[in-house]
């Protein structure tokens, strides 16, 4: 195992300590709330009915699980600067070069896909203007928002997810007032809930099933773990995220799905189309679709906010480590990795051109080549807590501050719960097509490190 020291002095020194703790408690907030809530979650109720509200509820538990693991690492070994390191403290070299390179592509995709997306509905509000036009502009702006410092970062993300966390929090009391009946002019609507087919209309196997759905809505809350590396508190903004992901995934995630399925019938929801639209549209609340809309392209800017920022903070590290050119690790005046910002802008700008030249091709197989890519980086971060804490314990070192529950046996539950996802993927004909070329890139970054990192020591600490 290698010791825990995962950058070199100048990326420690270079970075800025400027997020504040309102900043690292949006960014964990912005993290889990996304466009996969306000959108995907309809082809999930479709798949599974009324009782997607387990399936929510079982995979917010691995979520829960795999922070806490990631918890335990952060505030254990607070020099490491991004959470994808851990791989290379607990399983070697090998394991953090393929977990961030693969962790890096994730996100990068994150910036065409989602500039895309906000293309679209500024495209539909504006349609003499092609989407391409709006998917540069969009992309130019959150550009220059990381490249002004890690604060400005801060800054958007807080308001973005202020926005978001405040119109959850709005549907949630309408669509309670609602479903209690007092607001409702039938009264009472929770019969939603059994009168059409039943609570799980298609059987108890389809909640297990629509986990594989369910996981990647809920992914992104270890980005706190990035940030904290220019937080003024890094161990609280961890162990603060690790306490308070649970509340955030039962309230925003589950309480929200369970409203909507009371309040409309879950088989009028149709895949692709916000089911929170369709609860807004059947209270009567006036311009539902508008209102949602711009909700939905506020949680599409910050998704694509922290894809840049995450993104070049991940290359920053890989550089300080010498798993990527040594000249990325070079901040501007204002401590930001300003060539890491522009290489994640070039390359949305070359997934936005592949989009826009082949959008069933080139940019569907780049989007499904990272597919399942969190769920490998995921696991590779988990058998690494393992590791960590059992060199510990025998070396007879305290135990952690923060500890990992019921160790090693909740580790070992999320592990095998990781790996029934991509059983689960290999076997579900929709996921199939992404676990396939999610392995092909796993095997690229493997290669890549036995070809150019193998052998070779990274720069001296």
């Amino acid at each position: 195992m290698n010791p825990p020291a995962a950058t070199t002095t100048a990326s420690e020194a270079s970075l800025s300590r400027s997020l504040r703790p309102r900043h690292m408690s949006m960014i964990t907030i912005g993290g889990i709330i996304g466009a996969g809530l306000f959108v995907s979650s309809s082809a999930a109720i479709a798949a599974v009915g009324p009782a997607i509200v387990i399936s929510y509820a079982i995979t917010g538990g691995l979520v829960l699980l795999i922070m806490r693991m990631l918890g335990e690492m952060a505030v254990a070994m607070p020099n490491i600067r991004s959470f994808t390191e851990f791989a290379r403290a607990g399983l070697g070299n090998w394991a953090g070069f393929s977990a961030g390179w693969l962790y890096w592509y994730f996100w990068v995709i994150v910036i065409p896909a989602e500039a895309i997306a906000g293309a679209l509905i500024l495209n539909g509000w504006m349609p003499s203007i092609p989407p391409w036009a709006f998917g540069i502009g969009l992309m130019a702006i959150m550009t220059g928002v990381n490249l002004l410092s890690a604060r400005s970062y801060g800054e958007f993300e807080f308001w973005f997810a202020s926005i978001k966390v405040a119109a959850i929090i709005v549907f949630i009391a309408l669509t309670a007032a609602y479903a209690f009946g007092f607001t409702s002019p039938g009264g009472s609507t929770f019969a939603n809930l059994t009168s059409h087919g039943g609570f799980m209309p298609k059987g108890p196997v389809s909640i297990f099933a629509a986990v594989t759905t369910v996981f990647f809505s809920l992914t992104g809350a270890e980005i706190v773990t990035i940030a904290a590396a220019e937080s003024t508190e890094p161990a609280k903004a961890v162990a603060r995220m690790t306490s308070t992901v649970v509340w955030r995934i039962l309230i925003f995630y589950v309480g929200s799905i369970f409203l909507i399925v009371s309040v409309i019938p879950w088989d009028t929801i149709v895949p692709g189309n916000s089911p929170f639209t369709k609860a807004l549209g059947v209270m009567n609340i006036p311009y539902a679709a508008t209102i949602m809309s711009a909700i939905i392209l506020t949680a599409v800017l910050s998704c694509l906010n922290s894809a840049f920022y995450v993104a070049s903070r991940v290359l920053f590290v890989l550089a300080g480590r010498g798993d990527a050119p040594h000249w990325l690790v070079k901040t501007n005046a204002r401590h930001v990795p300003a060539r890491s910002v522009m290489l994640g802008c070039v390359a949305g700008l070359l997934g936005t051109a592949a989009q826009a030249l082949s959008p069933d091709k080139v940019f569907a197989f780049l989007v499904n080549a990272s597919g399942a890519l969190i769920v490998f980086v995921y696991l590779a971060i988990s058998i690494s807590q393992v590791r960590l804490r059992q060199a510990r314990e025998a070396s007879g070192a305290p135990a952690p501050a923060l500890k990992m529950w019921f160790f090693p046996w909740a580790s070992y539950l999320a592990i095998a719960a990781m790996v029934g996802v991509l059983i689960a993927m290999a076997t579900i004909e929709s996921h199939r097509n992404e676990l396939s070329t999610s392995v092909i890139s796993v095997a690229v970054a493997l290669l890549a490190y036995f070809l150019f990192r193998h052998g070779r020591s990274a720069p001296a600490t």
